[in-house]
């Protein structure tokens, strides 16, 4: 079985200004769009294909996430792409901001989709709370609604709060929507 080798974000940054391997980005678009180490090839985990990393014979491929939780997760799948061994960004994104190395950022870009879902279920259960201590027990029926929709979600892998929110305008440019 062959799994990623993790390197330091100073290794995969001295291998990268070397030109001695390619770094490949897995997370989403909305993600990607707001910010990424500049440089890095854009292959999101949702439709991933080997066939899409473009790197020279002999360049060493390195994956990232935000965190590295992606990547460890699907570690088998995405060193199995890779002809030799694959290395992974201990820590992700946020390590590599971490250690002060450069990212590309737009901040225009709308916050990522998920923290989007998270911030919305988690306000609209504090109102739900809220209003039922101190309106009517009746607005606790909205943190159950949301915490049911939450729990279908994990069950299911199909949040309607998520496809909602990608609707949204502010969500168009960063999602590729017309």
């Amino acid at each position: 079985m062959t799994t990623l080798i993790p390197l330091k974000p100073a290794d995969v940054a001295e291998r990268l200004n070397a030109r001695r391997a390619i770094l490949v980005d897995i997370r989403e678009p909305d993600e990607f769009a707001r910010e990424h180490v500049a440089g890095c090839v854009h292959a999101p985990l949702s439709r991933f294909d080997a066939a899409t990393l473009d790197h020279q014979a002999g360049q060493e491929v390195i994956y990232t996430c935000r965190t590295g939780n992606r990547t460890g997760v699907n570690g088998v799948k995405l060193a199995s792409c890779v002809p030799g061994e694959a290395f992974v960004l201990e820590g992700g994104l946020d390590a590599w901001k971490a250690h002060g190395l450069p990212i590309q950022a737009d901040r225009s870009q709308p916050i990522e989709l998920m923290r989007q879902v998270q911030m919305t279920a988690g306000g609209l259960i504090l109102i739900g709370a809220a209003l039922g201590l101190l309106v009517h027990p009746a607005f606790w029926g909205l943190a159950a609604f949301v915490g049911a929709g939450l729990f279908f979600a994990g069950a299911t892998g199909f949040c309607g709060m998520a496809r909602l929110l990608a609707a949204m305008p502010w969500n168009r440019k960063a999602l590729g929507a017309a």
